[in-house]
């Protein structure tokens, strides 16, 4: 009989199930508007800084399966496919894309800590653009479908725009944090 390895070790999938409780935790803290102000993008950038891109894409992924079978994981406690199936559902599932970004950054090989750092941040903003970006044409699909055409820019106006630095003090706080952790964490 032949072993077989698991692709995870036990304690990876105990931090891969806390990153995806941290980040329902993250999107419950909310300021409500149309897309809610929410830390749930801490969150992510925190299990992809932590945990790395695969791990952290793991608890991405998750995170958004908790949420798709109903546990009410998403901003307001909501849950279920008509969140991910919604309007705003876009925004979710391009964290997926985020992750995927930031674990393909990963395999780039550096030089020094330095040049990881810069890369892993780069890696971060490219990825949650992307995710505006994904998550933006689902808004204006959806937006469209269920009450007439809108402008690109209404949507931008209404879903980006003002997220956008608080999405940088998030990111730059999550890095500050996921390095101070891991300093910690390795003495």
């Amino acid at each position: 009989m032949s072993e077989t390895k698991s692709k995870f070790t036990v304690r990876e999938m105990v931090l891969i199930a806390l990153m995806a409780v941290l980040i329902a935790v993250c999107s419950w803290i909310s300021i409500p508007a149309a897309v809610p102000f929410t830390l749930q993008t801490f969150a992510v950038f925190c299990a992809l800084s932590l945990l790395g891109g695969k791990n952290g894409m793991f608890s991405v992924i998750v995170y958004i399966l908790l949420g798709a079978i109903g546990i009410p994981v998403f901003s307001g406690f909501k849950g279920g496919l008509g969140v991910l199936l919604g309007s705003t559902g876009g925004y979710i599932i391009g964290f997926v894309i985020l992750a995927a970004v930031y674990w393909a950054a990963e395999k780039i090989p550096v030089s020094s800590a330095k040049v990881r750092l810069v890369l892993d941040i780069s890696a971060l903003v490219l990825g949650t653009a992307l995710c505006y970006a994904f998550g933006t044409l689902w808004f204006v699909h959806v937006y469209s479908s269920k009450n007439g055409a809108i402008e690109m820019y209404d949507a931008l106006k209404w879903c980006v725009l003002p997220f956008i630095p608080f999405d940088v003090i998030k990111l730059v706080l999550a890095v500050i944090v996921s390095k101070t952790v891991k300093t910690y964490a390795n003495k």
